[in-house]
């Protein structure tokens, strides 16, 4: 009868192996030779031995082999060769269960153990200490000198066949630990089974285990320098997760979609993304809509329902909260431990890939929030992996973040910018995904981000700047632009920091783009003023085209300004539930005609009038209700309008595309610009944000003629009053018009030549 191992089960010693320590009373003699000494017997046993291979499995003795291995609660051991032949019965040297024995062989080889229980129950396994290292020098060169571009190819667990056998290589870098072992069901998390070969001259531990298979769940167990035993860790490079609360890392199939977007990321990879209508629709995947009991859609539902959707209301992209492996439902990703992982709470790793696809299929890009800014101080995660300051700084005004009480990446440490960078390039070939956002690009930059005075350690030239920051982020968007033509990385950045968007060539920072902060506050401030106040902030909507083409930008109204006692989009406008939405309809207006790439948060598309929750999906019964349905049709019109329009996209990043026609209505709150590309109809954007309804305003148009109405967010479509211009308006000769301005409206006129 065979069985799977179950644990410690020690047994009884013979009289021939009593002793001191529980050892053998002949200390391991094989006939009159001492093979093993008392104190490498209680090492093993212990696992205190920190070279496992020079003691476990085949080596040569007498002009023959010896074999060894540990098998808590084994009676007996015999040694077979991977084809069944038995080569000998190993001798019991220690209670706990380590055997020891000749065994007839011409030549070193992985061996076979069948192990005999008191029960009569058998228990076979493949000797893993009989298998060479897979890595080589030149992994443990480019590791050490930071230069590695395919660690995910290396590092963590990988299915495959060694040496003839299949079963799963682990790799962890933990260069300060006296002994790491991978640890699992596999081996009943015995750390003295599965001790690892330690690279010295990189820091990595490595070890084959034959016949494990994917599902496998495991940690590593790591022995500080001190030689103290550290909670099991999870793997920082591990594919795929346990669902929380559990915390292991999962030994996941290799990633065997067959793709079929060949054609979306053509496309992209020839498109200067500056000169391309970019809208994105930002998602919360845990709360966009959940399953009718409750529970979280998995990617597959997802797809069902979300791409259809973003396609219908006319978005070019979704861009997802975190979704790499964390542990706290209430961080919404932001304090992730699982950086190579998908999360398990929407499904497996190939469940993702297939969304991935799916949205290229339906012609649109997925962009994901990506966290190097920080990590939680878990005990499974990061956090002195090795016993030491391994991923962060030791000292916390450097290694502490105290916003979010997480630890801060030691970005000049090689192999940890080199971790991070190889995450990057991860997703981007893995996954095939269009961009990341990074998050917090301004707590990164400076070493005094939301510190006081003694609080933070300035740099060699003693100014506040990150400069280890700086250089990750510019490697890290030089090799990801290199690897993967067609990606966008997307900063988000509130500071003035120079050239976040701009060429590393060029003494940028790399990005693609910037997220336009000032935007936000600035227009989101003067919105929520009572009316008759706002002539008196006019600049909070003019101020912002002093700087608009001093990076890529992307106009954001993001989740952050949904939460936390903010209020929804639509209660932050000033007035009554009617000025509310018109107000909110006018302002989708101004920022769709207004320079810069688009991105709204979930819910705000139908006017969601409750802050967001991650607790609970989105409150789309308001559809049923005719001024949140006429918000969402006008935001699919904008969009659809924009993508349409050459004139109002592809020159969003450069001033030749942009002219005020009426920059001083402050009197009247109105404002109006032209927007314009080469080849390109012109077309004038007014945004007027007062409730008086102005018939006959005159205004001078670039030029005469026919001025043709294409959007007027007070259309009764839209759930407005109806005023407006009969679909065009007329410009004499020099270009003045009257037009009829609704209250709280953004009207857009192109010139019909």
């Amino acid at each position: 009868m065979s069985r799977a191992w179950d644990g410690f089960r020690p047994i009884e010693p013979s009289a021939n192996m009593r002793g001191t320590s529980g050892r053998s009373a002949e200390d391991g003699r094989l006939g009159d030779r001492i093979v093993l000494t008392g104190e490498q017997i209680d090492r093993l046993v212990e696992g205190r031995d920190d070279d496992p291979f020079a003691t476990f499995g085949v080596h040569p003795a007498d002009m023959g082999f010896t074999a060894c291995v540990l098998l808590p609660g084994a009676t007996s051991v015999v040694a077979q060769t991977l084809d069944g032949k038995a080569v000998g019965d190993l001798t019991a040297l220690h209670p706990a269960g380590l055997f020891h024995g000749k065994v007839a062989l011409r030549k070193r080889q992985p061996l076979r153990y069948v192990a005999r229980y008191a029960d009569g129950s058998d228990y076979a396994l493949i000797d893993p200490y009989g298998f060479g290292p897979v890595l080589g020098p030149m992994d443990d060169h480019f590791l050490a000198e930071g230069a590695h571009a395919r660690l995910f190819d290396k590092m963590g667990a990988h299915v495959m066949t060694h040496e003839g056998v299949a079963g799963v290589h682990f790799a962890v870098w933990a260069p300060n630990a006296r002994r790491v072992s991978v640890v699992g069901d596999f081996n009943q998390w015995d750390g003295r089974r599965g001790a690892m070969r330690h690279r010295v001259d990189s820091g990595v531990w490595e070890i084959f285990l034959p016949a494990i298979e994917p599902g496998a769940p495991y940690k590593f167990e790591i022995v500080g320098a001190d030689g103290v035993t550290l909670p099991l860790k999870a793997d920082p490079f591990a594919y795929k997760s346990e669902l929380r609360p559990s915390t292991a890392s999962i030994v996941a199939a290799p990633l065997d979609h067959v793709w079929g977007d060949a054609r979306h990321r053509d496309y992209w990879q020839k498109a200067d993304a500056r000169r391309e209508p970019i809208s994105i629709y930002e998602v919360h995947a845990g709360s966009w809509q959940l399953t009718d009991d409750g529970g979280f859609l998995d990617w597959d539902e997802m797809a069902r329902r979300l791409i259809p959707y973003v396609v219908g209301m006319g978005f070019t992209h979704i861009e997802f909260l975190p979704i790499s492996e964390y542990p706290y439902d209430p961080s919404w990703g932001y304090q992730t431990l699982g950086l190579y992982a998908p999360t398990a709470r929407f499904g497996d790793p190939a469940g993702f890939a297939r969304f991935v696809d799916g949205a290229h299929r339906a012609g649109v890009g997925v962009i994901l929030d990506w966290v190097p800014a920080h990590f939680p101080t878990d005990e499974h995660g990061l956090a002195h992996f090795d016993g030491t300051a391994l991923y962060e700084h030791a000292d916390p005004k450097k290694g502490f973040h105290p916003d979010w009480n997480t630890a801060i990446y030691n970005f000049g440490r090689r192999e940890v910018a080199q971790f991070l960078v190889n995450n990057a390039l991860f997703w981007a070939e893995r996954y095939h995904v269009d961009g990341l956002r990074v998050d917090a690009v301004a707590s990164m930059l400076y070493l005094d981000y939301s510190r006081e005075p003694g609080e933070w350690i300035p740099n060699d030239h003693g100014g506040r700047e990150n400069v280890e920051a700086v250089a990750f982020l510019q490697e890290m968007n030089r090799a990801l632009y290199a690897a993967q033509p067609g990606i966008m990385t997307i900063a988000e950045e509130s500071t003035s920091w120079p050239n976040v968007s701009h060429p590393v060539e060029s003494g940028g920072l790399g990005f693609g783009f910037k997220w336009n902060m000032g935007f936000m506050h600035d227009t989101l401030r003067y919105l929520q003023r009572d009316p008759v106040h706002r002539a008196h902030h006019h600049d909070d909507i003019t101020f912002g085209l002093v700087y608009a083409f001093a990076e890529n930008f992307v106009l954001a109204l993001s989740h952050d300004e949904v939460v936390h006692g903010k209020s929804s989009l639509l209660h932050k406008m000033a007035g009554d539930d009617w000025q509310k939405f018109a107000t909110l309809r006018a302002y989708y207006g101004l920022m769709w005609g207004y320079p810069g790439k688009k991105l709204l948060f979930m819910g705000q598309e139908f006017a969601q009038r409750g802050e967001w929750s991650e607790e609970r999906a989105l409150d789309w019964h308001l559809l049923d209700h005719g001024a949140h349905l006429g918000v969402q049709h006008l935001v699919g019109d904008l969009n659809r309008l924009y993508r349409s329009r050459p004139a109002l996209h592809a020159r969003d990043c450069e001033p030749e595309g942009f002219e005020w026609v009426l920059v001083d209505g402050a009197v009247d709150s109105v404002f109006a610009w032209q927007r314009r590309a080469p080849g390109a109809k012109p077309i004038v954007v007014i945004s007027h944000f007062t409730p008086v309804l102005r018939h006959g305003y005159r205004m001078r148009l670039p030029s005469g003629g026919r001025w043709r109405e294409i959007l007027n967010s007070d259309a009764a479509d839209y759930g407005g009053s109806g005023a407006g211009n009969m679909g065009m308006v007329m410009a004499d000769e020099t270009g003045w018009a009257n037009i009829t301005l609704p209250p709280f409206a953004t009207l857009m006129f192109e010139l019909d030549m």
